[in-house]
């Protein structure tokens, strides 16, 4: 790639002005090759959605809990719709400017060549980064943005194309999640860059989000501040430690404790044991019942939520969603019509919605039954006969 025959096109992603610029200036330069902001899956996507080529759109709850993929799936699943809202609102579909581009690219034959890392891969290291309060304050955004509450200002969306809006909103996201930012922004701005710049063709266009520009720009000043490109796809165990798990496993840690204890102290436990399984059943069930589940899954949430109780990494609203899902198959129809979403009856209506609901709401009675119920109805009272005589 030679640096003065290098064109780089900030679009917003939802705009007809960025479709139109990105046509015009392919078809008028003709470079050599255009590369366009986008992974491999997200280029098969694309290419089968301009082909019409209809894909199996059911996704298995199943595949991701049991790969523990719950939070990217989610994250994912938000970040998407806010694109899709968007792209709704002002009638554009999300990537209509890489579509622009493979379409006038493909009509004069001109190559294509995808420079963004892999997008499982970005969300999972951001993920990995963030902080518990990071993590909890990023989805309460996420949230109420999906419930349509926060800024209701209209926003045009070629001003997300000026350097200075630019600026201001990358600043906003900063302060708000700074690990996030620091993947999605810089780490991608670097990634970007490397990928053009390994290019073996002279005349090169290159689309890519107008967030993106100026940081690619930079690092194509300073080709030495860009990081090893492999380095950048590792993804990396989270180091430190692990305070909420601790504390998630001293919890059945004591309860257990606290029976050895009365069982060697010659006091009678087993009506305290049965009390213990009965309570947290009736609140499993109960919990997953009240989230609207099917019978089956409370059923299935209140058998497991003794031994969840005890085992600090299992979590009895996984067992009753599980059960859920086999009854409500989630198809990419559901995660488009959150978009559409504008009554208490849509979001009722909604397969991810309903077995989220249920898992949350499984392991809302179970939480109850821990953290209240049971101290209070079973072992604070063998821990008063253990000490107190």
């Amino acid at each position: 790639m030679r640096r003065e025959c290098l064109t780089i096109i900030g679009t917003a992603h939802v705009s007809e002005e960025s479709v139109n610029e990105v046509k015009d200036a392919i078809y008028e330069q003709q470079p050599d090759v255009v590369a366009i902001e986008l992974d491999r899956g997200r280029y098969t996507k694309l290419k089968q959605q301009m082909m019409g080529i209809e894909t199996d759109d059911t996704i298995s709850v199943t595949q991701i809990i049991k790969e523990n993929k719950v939070g990217l799936f989610f994250t994912s699943t938000l970040l998407g719709y806010f694109q899709s809202k968007i792209g709704e609102d002002v009638d554009v579909a999300p990537g209509s400017e890489m579509i622009g581009a493979i379409e006038a690219s493909e009509d004069l034959e001109i190559p294509i060549a995808l420079i963004d890392r892999d997008v499982n891969v970005t969300l999972q290291r951001a993920l990995n980064k963030m902080g518990m309060m990071e993590k909890t304050k990023f989805a309460y955004g996420l949230l109420l943005s999906v419930f349509g509450f926060g800024d209701e200002e209209d926003v045009d969306i070629e001003d997300l194309k000026d350097s200075e809006k630019i600026d201001e909103l990358m600043e906003m996201f900063k302060d708000e999640a700074p690990s996030v930012h620091e993947v999605l922004v810089h780490e991608r701005d670097a990634y970007l860059a490397g990928r053009i710049m390994q290019l073996p063709q002279d005349k090169v266009i290159a689309v890519v989000g107008a967030g993106h520009k100026p940081g690619i720009m930079q690092y194509l000043d300073n080709p030495e501040t860009i990081p090893n490109l492999e380095s950048l796809e590792i993804i990396e165990e989270k180091k430190g430690i692990p305070w909420l798990k601790i504390i998630l496993a001293l919890i059945p840690i004591t309860f257990v404790v606290i029976f050895f204890l009365a069982y060697f102290s010659g006091i009678n436990i087993a009506g305290n044991i049965y009390e213990f399984i009965i309570i947290s059943m009736i609140m499993g069930f109960i919990g997953s019942i009240l989230s609207g589940s099917k019978i089956q899954s409370a059923i299935v949430g209140g058998l497991v939520a003794p031994l969840t109780i005890i085992h600090p990494l299992l979590a009895a609203g996984w067992f009753s969603g599980l059960t859920e899902a086999k009854f409500r198959k989630v198809k990419q129809s559901d995660i488009k019509n959150l978009t559409k979403i504008e009554s208490l009856r849509d979001l009722w209506n909604n397969n991810i919605f309903r077995i989220l609901l249920v898992v949350v709401g499984t392991n809302l009675g179970v939480s109850i039954a821990t953290l209240v119920i049971l101290p209070s109805k079973v072992f604070i009272p063998l821990f008063m006969k253990i000490f107190g005589g």
